[in-house]
């Protein structure tokens, strides 16, 4: 998308902030704008695709991948589901149910919690999974972009890409970790002397 001047818009937004604030060091502030674009320009591409190829969202096909992806027997309890997906529980079960009424996948008896469930593949729900996946390494959202990059160049993106995850997600840890600590000690009785 341009924005009227010959460059696109992420473009003329990164020329505004260094015009208005040339006093600072943008790089960080910029980079999480381009990765966030990057992130909409594919999601709405992918959740197209699996609209017109499957009746799908893209948030829906991603319930079939994640059962996929862990092999047989192609199930999981919701929790994890929703801890892959990082989505809610309530999202995961409107996604179960959508999926269920599909015959897509079923929820079986968790033998290892009881009363609980675990998400299984139904075999059309494997078949469908799997022409996705075909046609995500054939013709992926960002194939029209990466096949004008070369090799290294992706693979380069692909460990920046990787590293930057790993490093956010374990600065998250220790922040979790003292956050449960400081909710336990609120919730812990008090003891009087």
């Amino acid at each position: 998308m341009k924005s009227g001047h010959g460059e696109s818009v992420i473009e003329h937004i990164t020329r505004q902030w260094q015009h208005e604030r040339p006093d600072l060091d943008l790089g960080d502030f910029l980079l999480a704008i381009y990765l966030r674009r990057l992130g909409q320009l594919i999601e709405n591409e992918y959740d197209r695709m699996c609209q017109a190829r499957f009746g799908m969202s893209a948030r829906d096909m991603r319930v079939l991948l994640a059962l996929r992806r862990g092999g047989p027997p192609h199930a999981l309890r919701p929790t994890d589901l929703f801890e892959s997906l990082l989505v809610t529980s309530g999202a995961v079960t409107k996604q179960v149910d959508r999926l269920e009424r599909r015959r897509l996948v079923k929820r079986l008896p968790d033998p290892d919690h009881g009363g609980g469930f675990r998400v299984q593949l139904t075999p059309r729900g494997l078949e469908m999974v799997d022409a996705a996946v075909d046609l995500l390494a054939k013709s992926s959202p960002i194939k029209p972009a990466t096949s004008q990059v070369d090799k290294r160049e992706r693979e380069a993106a692909a460990r920046f890409c990787l590293k930057l995850i790993s490093l956010l997600e374990s600065a998250k840890e220790p922040a979790a970790a003292a956050a449960t600590t400081r909710k336990r000690a609120r919730r812990a009785p008090r003891v009087r002397p």
